[in-house]
């Protein structure tokens, strides 16, 4: 259930969509192509600022408090379909300024896209909360829609070439 990325990068990483389903960089499947994502992530790093800011001020006035997930938020996870955007780990990556394409392998062969069409993907890795264990461990989303009805799934290994 992992998945290597691997090639013209400077890293080589391996992913884990098991443990995503508490990363606060998932969103849901729903609103993966009606958001403007950049503009959420702005508000959001305003937001951890923020939250930052009073963490500090209250561990000054008293100590910390180990916070875990609520029953609604476990319940409210477990209800929905989540993707992770592919940039994140691109980025850590480190790809190599010569890179121009991307090689998925998958349980149903190879497929070849573009690295600029790939940087704005999403792997959808819960359905229902769930891991994706038929035709998983992820499938892949085109940014724009152009393959909702039709995913890439079964990705196992990606090559930066």
């Amino acid at each position: 259930m992992i998945i290597q990325l691997t090639g013209n990068v400077e890293y080589s990483i391996t992913l884990d969509p098991s443990v995503w389903i508490f990363d606060d960089r998932k969103v849901l499947l729903d609103d993966a192509f009606t958001i403007d994502h950049n503009e959420e992530d702005k508000n959001q790093l305003d937001n951890v600022a923020d939250r930052w800011s009073k963490e500090v001020y209250q561990q000054r006035t008293r100590p910390p408090v180990n916070k875990s997930i609520t029953r609604f938020e476990r319940e409210k996870i477990l209800k929905n379909s989540y993707v992770m955007p592919i940039n994140e780990f691109l980025s850590h990556a480190k790809v190599k300024s010569h890179a121009k394409n991307v090689t998925l392998e998958t349980s149903n062969g190879v497929f070849k896209v573009s690295l600029e069409d790939f940087q704005d993907c999403y792997l959808l890795f819960a359905v229902k909360g769930k891991p994706i264990k038929e035709n998983g461990p992820v499938h892949i989303y085109f940014k724009d829609g152009s393959n909702k009805e039709d995913p890439i799934k079964g990705v196992q290994k990606i090559i930066i070439n």
